[in-house]
């Protein structure tokens, strides 16, 4: 793929169109008439160095070149009259086009292809509701760093700010939820304005970027020729940290008796896994993975405390707490981290590195700020930590794991059955894991069975673990996992959901079916909206107000029934005798999605717990147990 070359100043001509930068409603509402649909009529034009090909073209037509161009291989979407037009050159194009049930999976299946592959994800939908049922799924990938497109249609030019027929302000509804956003005015900027879509999605701090499209501009004609200029004036993203920083940062590292290696998804997104990995056995120091960074450091590593926050282990909530120094790795302090923040490891010394100026400080003031990314940051890192060792600079860290090994071992992940002799879900999902590998994608919607999936499956390997970890959305998963799969088919693709989570997106099952997509689906099914009905139980007096689902009580829905109506394999399973026939039997079937049913106890919790707006030190073992620590013990 050639890569379009920046030029950092540019300026605009007007046109009859209006400004070509930030349009309101009213500079736009001017527009070409719609033109009949053309075919593509090509001419060379001579240059000193090579013939460049200009090709007439449609701006629909444009719009799928450059698809084509910067090397996309699938889109998710789901047509629209306004975007319509668009759809006619996708007919013909080489770009796999996938089509959804709903654009909600659209948006989540592109994720889960990003997520899955480290590529920019694509999703299309037409104007007004088709774009506003994008929303969530930008929201998510905004939250989670996540490098999408979201291609949408818009009414015509001359109707933009009149309210018509399935006329929505996208671009102004989600300009707080993408890194950047467009509304095309002409048919000759889609080009370049789909590279720097991409090229914004994908570097720096990855994110969603959302380009809106009049009806008119896809019909109108123009000339496309490959490569544009991308137009970004400012926009450069810091890779290389400041040596004096890695200097100052490495010092700290060489001389502290509690260091904690804070590790976030950035270290994933970087793919710095590897240099992680050299830097925590050079230091010797702890490490702590947040949830959207399980993975990046191997779980069978001993220098590997879990995860920390809310529902982390109390090995990884102790260590954060007592903590002379966190060296916080693309991770950003966010609350179910940190929880009651003035109380956060309160004798820590902070460096936190971050490619994103804006995260570091946020929350947490940073004693050493190091702007880059995370790769870069790690292996410097390396680099200056073994010039102190060769120094005669090491602090001894024997007192330290001395204590962390007596916590993580008083206090270790686990469970108890139920005592009504119903399916433990910890136990379905451990066996899960064991009997699929470490090798298998694991998705996850969200609530307890996103947090039982993020502690008891063993995760070895980044790029394994998907889930909505900042916005937290239901319905995540089923869509999320299809993209994954269609981004690596060799791969095993688990999805494991919840009850509820499942009722919101499994229509996108039926696309799995028609379009060869084998994915797993692992319901943990309890009858209930689980995390709620948890905190209702410990926090609201046991009033289970509105979060009986009623999938235990009247079996509606079936899921195995309504697994088949959609095209699927449905099983069930209800003991624990059965969970290793049936997960055996669901990895043996690659021919269609398979989906089973595990009926588990309504009452199970997730523990370890630290409640909402209270410090770690509130952490709860257990209902009712409150670790012990020894105040002297470090």
């Amino acid at each position: 793929m050639t890569k379009p070359a920046i030029k950092p100043e540019k300026t605009d001509k007007p046109d009859s169109s209006g400004p070509t930068k930030q349009p309101s409603p009213l500079t736009v509402a001017a527009g070409a008439r719609p033109q009949p649909a053309a075919k593509a009529v090509t001419k060379v034009v001579e240059t000193p160095s090579s013939p460049k090909v200009i090709e007439t073209v449609t701006g629909a037509q444009a719009l799928v070149r450059s698809l084509e161009s910067l090397g996309v291989e699938v889109m998710f979407g789901i047509p629209g009259g306004a975007i319509l037009p668009a759809y006619d050159p996708i007919f013909d194009s080489r770009v796999r086009h996938i089509l959804v049930r709903h654009e909600q999976g659209a948006g989540h299946a592109a994720s889960g292809y990003a997520l899955a592959t480290g590529k920019v994800g694509v999703c299309v939908a037409t104007s007004g509701p088709g774009a506003t049922n994008l929303v969530t799924p930008i929201a998510d990938a905004y939250m989670d760093s996540v490098p999408i497109v979201a291609i949408t249609g818009q009414v015509s030019r001359s109707a933009i700010g009149t309210d018509a027929f399935q006329e929505a302000d996208i671009r102004g509804i989600t300009l707080p939820i993408t890194k950047h956003n467009y509304l095309v005015q002409r048919p000759e900027d889609v080009p370049r304005i789909m590279a720097e879509a991409f090229h914004l999605a994908s570097t720096g701090r990855p994110g969603p970027v959302l380009v809106d499209i009049p009806k008119d501009v896809l019909q109108a004609r123009t000339e496309f020729s490959w490569p544009p200029t991308i137009e970004l004036p400012g926009y450069r993203p810091t890779l290389q940290p400041h040596g004096k920083q890695i200097r100052e940062a490495a010092k700290l590292i060489a001389s502290a008796r509690r260091p904690v290696l804070y590790v976030g998804g950035g270290v994933i997104k970087a793919g710095a896994s590897d240099a992680l990995r050299r830097l925590a056995e050079l230091t010797g120091a702890p490490v702590v993975t947040t949830l959207m960074a399980r993975g990046a450091f191997p779980d069978s590593h001993p220098q590997h405390l879990g995860m920390p926050g809310m529902h982390g282990t109390v090995g990884a909530v102790y260590a954060l707490q007592k903590a002379d120094l966190l060296v916080a790795l693309g991770a950003r302090f966010d609350d179910r981290v940190t929880g009651r923040l003035d109380t956060f490891a309160p004798h820590a010394t902070v460096i936190h590195a971050d490619i994103d100026p804006a995260e570091i400080g946020k929350n947490r003031v940073a004693d050493v700020p190091i702007v880059g990314d995370a790769r870069y940051v790690i292996e410097e890192l390396i680099t200056a930590v073994a010039a102190e060792h060769k120094a005669g600079h090491k602090a001894d860290l024997t007192d330290w794991w001395r204590t962390l090994d007596d916590i993580r071992g008083r206090y270790p992940l686990g469970w108890e059955d139920p005592p009504d002799g119903t399916l433990a879900p910890q136990y379905v999902i451990k066996r899960l894991g064991e009997i699929a590998g470490p090798d298998t994608i694991y998705v996850a919607g969200v609530g307890q069975h996103q947090m039982w999936a993020s502690q008891f499956i063993s995760y070895e390997k980044p790029g394994t673990w998907l889930n909505s970890g900042g916005l937290g959305t239901m319905g995540f998963a089923v869509p999320a996992a299809m993209g994954a799969k269609v981004g690596r088919p060799d791969a095993v693709v688990w999805a494991i959901d919840g009850d509820g989570c499942f009722q919101m997106t499994n229509q996108e099952l039926a696309t799995c079916a028609l379009e060869g997509i084998p994915i797993k689906v692992a319901i943990i099914n309890n009858g209930n909206l689980g995390m709620v009905r948890q905190w209702q139980t410990l926090f609201y007096n046991e009033r289970y107000s509105n979060t009986d689902l009623g999938t235990h009580k009247h079996r509606i829905p079936d899921f195995v029934k309504l697994a088949e109506a959609l095209g699927c394999t449905g099983l069930r399973c209800e003991t624990a005798e059965d969970v290793d026939r049936t997960i055996e039997t669901a990895m043996n079937i690659n021919d269609s999605p398979v989906v089973i049913d595990f009926v588990v106890g309504k009452d199970a919790m997730v523990w370890p717990m630290v409640p909402a707006g209270t410090s770690n030190d509130e952490i709860m073992f257990a209902r009712g147990v409150r670790p012990v620590f020894d105040e002297d013990d470090v």
